[in-house]
Formats: C-alpha cells, sequence, structure tokens
C-alpha cells in the first residue's frame, strides 16, 4: 500500500538531487551571500571600507530585487583602494573563494577588479577595462590555528590604487577537501604569514661590529668636541688676562 508513496518520495528526492543547485546553497559558508538581507544601502554581514574615505574617493552600491540575489559595487572616482569585506573565522583545512565579477573602465595601470583577502596579496585574477561577467576565484589554505580574515569585493590594492568600478554576485566560500589538479591561484595563509614575519636582520656578529662603531663614533666624536673646547679657553685665556689689566 506504501509503496508507491514511497517510490515517489524516493523519486522526488533523486530528481531534487540532480538539478543545479543555486548560488546560494547551504554548502556556502558566507554570512547573506545571497545579499538579500539588509537595509538600506547596508547588506547584512558586509562592510564598506577604503584606503582614503569619502564619497569624493569612492561610493558604494547595494542592488537587490525580491526573489533574485543581490548585487554589490564599488565605483572609485579617484585612485584608491576599496571594496565591500566580511570578516571570517575559519578552522584549519583548504578553502575555496569564488564569485561573478564584472568590470567598467578600470585602469590598466594598477590592480584592477578582484575577489580578495585583505592580506598579503591574497587575490583572485583581477580584472581590467570593462568587461561582462565573469567568475573568478583561489584557493586558500589555513594552518592547524584557524585564521580571523577578511573577504573583499575589491577594486585597486594595497599600494596600487585604482578607478572605475566593480560589481560582485554570487560570492562563495566553500570547504573542499584539496584543489583539484591544475588548479590555479593557490594561496597558504601559514606559509605566507610566517614569511611576511621573518624581517632579515643579519648576523650577530654584524649587529655587535655595527653596534662597536656606533660606540666608537660617538666617543671620537665627544673626544674631539672636548678637545676643540679646551683649545678654545686657552686661547681665551690670554685675552681676558690682557683686558683685567
Amino acid at each position: 500500500m506504501f509503496r508507491p508513496a514511497i517510490r515517489a518520495i524516493l523519486l522526488g528526492a533523486a530528481l531534487c538531487a540532480a538539478l543545479p543547485r543555486p548560488a546560494w546553497s547551504a554548502d556556502n559558508l558566507l554570512a547573506n551571500p545571497d545579499l538579500t538581507k539588509g537595509a538600506g544601502n547596508s547588506p547584512d554581514a558586509w562592510q564598506s571600507q577604503a584606503w582614503q574615505e569619502g564619497p569624493e574617493y569612492s561610493t558604494y552600491q547595494w542592488t537587490h530585487e525580491e526573489g533574485k540575489p543581490g548585487e554589490l559595487s564599488v565605483t572609485n572616482l579617484k585612485p584608491n583602494d576599496a571594496r565591500w569585506a566580511q570578516s571570517l573565522s575559519l578552522t584549519a583545512g583548504w578553502y575555496h573563494f569564488s564569485a561573478d565579477l564584472r568590470a567598467r573602465n578600470v585602469g590598466n595601470n594598477a590592480t584592477g577588479a578582484s575577489l580578495s583577502i585583505m592580506e598579503d596579496s591574497i587575490t583572485s585574477p583581477d580584472l581590467k577595462g570593462t568587461t561582462g561577467w565573469q567568475q573568478v576565484g583561489f584557493y586558500l589554505k589555513v594552518g592547524p590555528k584557524g585564521a580571523d580574515l577578511e573577504l573583499a569585493c575589491r577594486v585597486g590594492g594595497f599600494g596600487s590604487l585604482n578607478t572605475g568600478t566593480v560589481s560582485c554576485r554570487n560570492i562563495r566560500m566553500e570547504r573542499v577537501a584539496a584543489p583539484p589538479n591544475g588548479a590555479q591561484s593557490l594561496f597558504d595563509l601559514e606559509k605566507i604569514r610566517k614569511e611576511s614575519a621573518e624581517v632579515p636582520i643579519g648576523s650577530p656578529w654584524t649587529l655587535v661590529a655595527t653596534f662597536l662603531f656606533l660606540i666608537g663614533v660617538s666617543a671620537f666624536g665627544w673626544r674631539t668636541y672636548g678637545q676643540t673646547l679646551t683649545a678654545v679657553r686657552r686661547e681665551e685665556e690670554p685675552a681676558k688676562r690682557a683686558s683685567n689689566r
């Protein structure tokens, strides 16, 4: 009696599994990934940021319609590094970040429109000029201690300010076992942080020699100053005696 119903349920489940998943399916780990929640021009979980603040430098737009995923846009009117960003707390493992990006009038001589992590050039390939929608992305490995990061839909970069507009939609963060063979744009966060913390300071003997040299220069300077002062006083004494007579 119940077999036809069970078969219908199983068939329906199979058909649902075979359908393409929307960009905001459950395995997208971002908050408000479809950009439909928020108020005014402030989408939930996303914040506007810039190197140079002020509407004369950059403007920000959140576009959303009921029943459709939203879009984020940043326009740099003057050279700037500006973005919509979301703060993340990640545990250890591999992650794949991706988004559909579109560039408009983005300069060719600086960092263009990209999806990036706000740390040490962890970024997707950037778009310049004027383009249609293109999917971009990158893979990031987080070390055993985890990490707090910021993901950004961005135009311009650190020390590479640019003008133009970037639009972002279908922004995704997914946990993956490992990047597929032949994947591009791979980053190891722990390695990057370790390398950025290793500042060349020279050998200990070099530091000791430099320190002793500075002490020697200081001592020589004080000695020379003392000798000069003594000589001046000796020259002044006969003149004072003559004037006192």
